[in-house]
């Protein structure tokens, strides 16, 4: 049995500290808190929140930013972590390459279309920057619920059943951020 975690808890624990290194040194943008603190943050709102438990999902979400947001490239986390955690992290990633609406719209499009894994990380993603929008200025805060009001309705459509209540969780917590009262 002790064996059997080690073999599920062990890839990641590497993710984890992976994602760390990938982001040491850069900070969120309150300009105080460890960048890090998100990746980790979404990781045990998937799990802990959501009550998603599966292994590569919780990977995934750990190293979310990692190709978007450091010097990670998909062969890094493909040889160290495996095809599926690189494609669903590549799923997770804004290509940067592109403006800014016609790369929100790409990006819309392409979480529609990703595993039911990836939209989870996406939904535990947004769940954590509306969180962590509570104590912003509220221009930032708007700007953080608009992008989140983008996600829900990109994902919506698309929504596999075990993921309903999670979508269902973040709406909560946008309307109550909206209106205050969180």
């Amino acid at each position: 049995m002790a064996e059997a975690a080690a073999k599920t808890i062990q890839p990641l624990l590497e993710a984890i500290a992976f994602a760390a290194r990938a982001h040491q040194g850069k900070l969120r943008k309150d300009r105080a808190t460890p960048y890090v603190s998100h990746v980790f943050r979404v990781c045990l709102v998937l799990r802990h929140v959501f009550g998603i438990d599966d292994p590569h999902a919780l990977m995934a979400a750990a190293l979310h930013d990692t190709v978007e947001d450091t010097d990670t490239d998909f062969d890094d986390l493909t040889e160290r972590f495996g095809e599926d955690v690189a494609r669903w992290v590549a799923a997770l990633s804004k290509d940067k390459r592109l403006p800014d609406e016609p790369r929100e719209q790409a990006y819309a499009t392409a979480l529609a279309q990703a595993p039911w894994q990836v939209k989870a990380c996406k939904l535990a993603d947004v769940y954590d920057n509306v969180m962590d929008s509570i104590d912003s200025a509220p221009p930032q805060r708007a700007h953080v619920l608009k992008r989140a009001h983008f996600y829900l309705d990109a994902l919506k459509p698309q929504l596999p059943e075990p993921l309903r209540r999670p979508w269902e969780m973040v709406v909560e917590l946008v309307k109550h951020v909206e209106a205050g009262q969180a």
